[in-house]
């Protein structure tokens, strides 16, 4: 089994990160001087020095993906220093609304007004329970927001993860892109040189649709459904580029590291995660709804456990019947949103 030590990834809360300089950099930076200091007499044991972890090695060696993982800002505390971080997501897409409330910054054009304004009107409807509280429409300066409960008002500093669910992550409107995009080609190559045909290479340029099922074949999102996007250990930075972590066995590595293996906490969210597939089957509102690119929020503070769906941007409604855990083929509207809960759950009931 693959050793994994928080130490050597949980980064304290004080440092350039918060001057607007990029994450990346940071953990470049924080890194090589964790290789300059950890040898040190009395930094780290034997066993610390050699362990070369797997989240270390992640947060070094991203992917470039061509689109953000969910967002959520998160409330931290520390020694030294207090305040807000967002852990995924487009800069400055939330603001702190007041107690127990946030803004999330969207468009008329996505789907989560459409959502969360469907359950609310649907209060009977089981999958209300398992999302954010919505409280109203804002706009402000020209832009629109809606205000949501603070899924993390209960919580001080906490264990927090973003799991993007499915198999799919893209449209269905986006298949017929053809239109061959040279930065997508790029990033294609910067993650694996030989992935393009040689029909690409020559034109120096993939379409979207091409570039999105490569990037979902380099996670976990084709073969179980979903794939970690980032975590925040208590006190410490969050890592954001786990979208590598690809096998069932560094999937259970990673959860075991969230879990601190406790037995207890495990099955706490197992619990939770279980009411959430049974509130998901039982809704009559997704069953017309596909959810592409939707997250599961998972948080965890000692024995607190709390999960829930979140990120409704790509949302559809759909004129046939889902089962969500169907192969997706053009035209069916099946996202693999179930099949990749009942993986996660699979997975993490044995991740101890």
């Amino acid at each position: 089994m693959l050793s994994i030590n928080s130490a050597l990834f949980c980064f304290p809360l004080k440092h350039e990160s918060h001057t607007g300089k990029p994450a990346k950099a940071w953990r470049k930076n924080n890194a090589k001087n964790h290789h300059e200091t950890s040898h040190k007499p009395g930094t780290a044991n034997n066993a610390e020095e050699e362990d070369m972890t797997l989240l270390k090695y992640l947060a070094l060696n991203a992917l470039e993906l061509g689109s953000p993982a969910s967002g959520l800002p998160l409330k931290f505390s520390s020694n030294e220093t207090s305040g807000w971080l967002q852990l995924s997501g487009h800069p400055d897409s939330f603001a702190i609304a007041g107690p127990g409330t946030i803004w999330k910054k969207t468009t008329l054009e996505d789907g989560e007004i459409r959502v969360y304004e469907a359950l609310q009107q649907q209060k009977n409807d089981p999958a209300y329970c398992i999302v954010p509280k919505f409280y109203r429409k804002v706009e402000f300066k020209s832009e629109l927001f809606i205000e949501l409960e603070d899924l993390l008002s209960d919580f001080n500093d906490p264990f927090v993860m973003d799991i993007k669910m499915g198999t799919r992550t893209f449209l269905e409107s986006e298949v017929s892109r053809t239109n061959a995009r040279p930065d997508l080609y790029q990033k294609m190559v910067r993650v694996d040189s030989n992935a393009p045909t040689q029909e690409e290479h020559k034109a120096q340029a993939v379409t979207k649709l091409r570039y999105m099922r490569f990037r979902e074949q380099q996670s976990s999102t084709s073969t179980l459904g979903f794939r970690i996007e980032a975590m925040k250990m208590k006190g410490c930075e969050p890592v954001r580029d786990l979208q590598k972590v690809c096998s069932q066995r560094d999937v259970q590595a990673v959860l075991s590291l969230f879990l601190q293996g406790k037995e207890q906490n495990k099955q706490s969210l197992l619990k939770r995660l279980k009411k959430i597939r049974t509130a998901f089957e039982e809704s009559n509102f997704f069953k017309y709804n596909e959810v592409v690119g939707s997250s599961l929020l998972l948080v965890r503070e000692n024995a607190k456990v709390g999960a829930w769906l979140i990120d409704f941007a790509k949302a559809r409604s759909s004129d046939i019947p889902l089962d969500h855990r169907s192969p997706w083929c053009d035209g069916n509207h099946e996202e693999g949103f179930l099949f990749g809960l009942d993986t996660l759950i699979e997975v993490r009931e044995f991740a101890l």
